[in-house]
């Protein structure tokens, strides 16, 4: 399938209900189609992964197209220069997320652009950092509890970002990375109390709701298991 025929299969999906209601969640519709994901993740199964192909979906700024672009880039084919020309299109919270979490945070240069783009002034390029952290501490299964903890003081630094977009991202790090064993359970956990002594709206939030899930009941009790099978 080659980019003509797949722009025209994303045409044919085009759904007004849809796009009024991503319109309502926050997202930029004026270049969208209305897919929804999972049609899109479908599609995405019945074309080859094309690094060439992902960089002519996502030049045509079409928000579903670069959607499918996330789906089937090839992580080893990705330069540091790519994502920096990416990350500077992102205008989408969902955006953000998928190319993250689909491509992005599989790359060489996934843990050095985490810290990088942390430490950016621009909302979806903050976002991006944090989206990574999240990611890499669900998807990098031989990564070492010391590198996570790395994480920590980024995390704990822009807790106080009011930003709706990114203190989301910054609390999904610090939970993503508590839920991944016991260990770094007990440190978020001390982290996220940490940070609810900070004199900022934005940081308790971040605090509070990172707490409430990893002392949960439910969290303790699959990580306990986890630690017994190991």
């Amino acid at each position: 399938m080659d980019y003509s025929q797949i722009m025209g299969k994303l045409k044919s999906l085009k759904n007004q209900k849809n796009r009024d209601g991503m319109a309502r969640f926050g997202i930029k519709t004026d270049k969208a189609y209305g897919i929804s994901l999972p049609v899109l993740r479908g599609f995405a199964r019945e074309i080859p992964r094309n690094h060439d192909l992902a960089g002519k979906l996502w030049k045509s700024e079409i928000h579903e197209a670069r959607m499918l672009a996330s789906f089937i880039g090839e992580p080893e084919r990705v330069t540091e220069g790519q994502m920096e020309e990416w990350v500077r299109g992102f205008d989408s919270w969902d955006i953000c997320d998928q190319v993250c979490s689909n491509l992005f945070d599989r790359t060489p240069f996934a843990y050095k652009k985490a810290f990088e783009w942390s430490e950016r002034n621009e909302e979806f390029v903050k976002r991006a950092g944090f989206v990574m952290m999240a990611c890499l501490a669900v998807h990098d299964k031989k990564v070492t509890d010391s590198r996570l903890e790395q994480f920590f003081p980024v995390i704990k630094k822009h807790s106080t970002d009011e930003r709706n977009f990114v203190k989301k991202a910054v609390n999904w790090a610090l939970r993503q990375i508590g839920k991944r064993n016991l260990a770094l359970n007990k440190k978020a956990i001390a982290v996220a109390k940490d940070i609810k002594n900070t004199d900022s709206k934005s940081a308790r939030w971040v605090a509070n709701d990172a707490i409430r899930e990893l002392e949960s009941e439910a969290v303790q009790k699959r990580l306990s298991k986890k630690t017994q099978r190991i």
